[in-house]
């Protein structure tokens, strides 16, 4: 499988470090598997104006096309005032509506506080949902007391973070195995 992870964010250093732990677990334990980070901050993407992203030139078509090609996607996104980070949502614009058909999508949410708990609920999901992804229900969502100096200190996320990895893959396993029996049904 092909697995992209992306850090969703051009500041901060969380979610980074949380994706790319999300990334060696994943490589870890998973090493027959492809996996790709895309870190938004080390890509020149510009604001979506509605053409196909096959037009686009540049890192926008980089990260796009990578994008288009995952079987698996692991989205690390901060919560900033309440909302994702534009970045992230921006690079969800340059993708088709349904870009996601055929995915498996997980999310690692770093934020604040617990009052940002409900946001990846009310906001990635549903534009996940809206592009076709089958999201893992549950998230990893990591708080700021959980980090010190760009490290993650509490070994509960750690647990968590391996849970999460393990469902997404059993998903997109099981996934995978439902799409090629409903291929085989068609016998051409």
């Amino acid at each position: 499988m092909n697995i992209v992870a992306i850090a969703g964010s051009v500041v901060g250093s969380k979610t980074k470090t949380a994706i790319q732990q999300t990334v060696k677990i994943l490589e870890q334990k998973y090493p027959d598997h492809e996996v790709m980070l895309l870190d938004l901050a080390a890509y020149d993407i510009p604001f979506s104006d509605g053409r196909n992203y096959l037009d686009y030139q540049g890192d926008a078509k980089y990260v796009t096309e990578q994008i288009m090609k995952a079987d698996v996607l692991m989205i690390g996104t901060p919560i900033f005032q309440a909302s994702i980070p534009g970045t992230l949502k921006n690079l969800f614009d340059l993708l088709p509506t349904s870009a996601f058909e055929g995915k498996v999508a997980s999310m690692v949410v770093t934020a604040g506080s617990q009052r940002h708990y409900l946001i990846p609920e009310q906001q990635l999901k549903p534009i996940l949902t809206y592009m076709k992804a089958q999201v893992l229900q549950q998230y990893l969502f990591i708080e700021d007391v959980d980090f010190y100096r760009q490290e993650i200190t509490n070994d509960d996320v750690f647990y968590r973070m391996e849970r999460l990895v393990d469902d997404t893959m059993t998903l997109a396993k099981t996934y995978q195995q439902m799409q090629q029996e409903k291929d085989a049904e068609y016998g051409f």
